[in-house]
């Protein structure tokens, strides 16, 4: 896990084959409370997480991570408290249940069967994973809220650089990232 701060991203930011996920504008309140990454100094990050944390819609504090990854790194799963690396089987299965959009493209999710006291949602963007896990789970109802969301690798395209808020470190992120004992 790394901090929430400028310095984190772009150490984040050089060594991610993947995308950098951020809601934008983020919900009212929220802020980026950490990173996460998973891969090796070879082949560099090949899995990223962002975690925010705010006020929940329906009350109390509620966090969410954003996963970009390879299939079969897991970085989502975990977060999501799956055993297996990606989704599971009957993912995708019927219609989407939320649609983001990035650059004018729509990507789809799918609920995800998770762990308790969670809730996430997957599909794929650009033939990687794409994961929003929410704790608690009641706080997946802020999905219906987001409607777009920005690659950070592009943060200084367009104008003015996207310079996201931060906050202090995420609960969910360090302890759904704890090693296994």
């Amino acid at each position: 896990m790394r901090a929430p701060n400028a310095a984190s991203l772009e150490l984040v930011l050089a060594s991610t084959r993947v995308p950098v996920w951020l809601p934008w504008p983020l919900p009212t309140g929220w802020l980026v409370t950490g990173f996460a990454d998973a891969g090796d100094d070879r082949s560099g990050a090949l899995g990223t997480a962002v975690a925010l944390s705010g006020p929940a819609p329906l009350g109390g504090v509620g966090e969410m991570a954003l996963v970009a990854e390879d299939p079969g790194i897991g970085l989502g799963a975990r977060l999501a408290g799956l055993d297996g690396p990606d989704p599971g089987s009957g993912f995708g299965a019927g219609p989407p249940d939320s649609k983001l959009r990035y650059d004018g493209h729509d990507i789809a999710l799918w609920s995800v069967e998770t762990g308790s006291g969670r809730a996430a949602y997957a599909g794929e963007a650009f033939a990687d994973w794409f994961w929003i896990v929410f704790s608690a789970a009641d706080t997946a109802v802020l999905v219906a809220e987001l409607g777009d969301v920005r690659d950070l690798r592009d943060r200084h395209d367009g104008g003015a650089a996207l310079e996201p808020p931060f906050g202090a470190p995420s609960p969910f992120l360090a302890s759904a990232l704890q090693p296994a004992s």
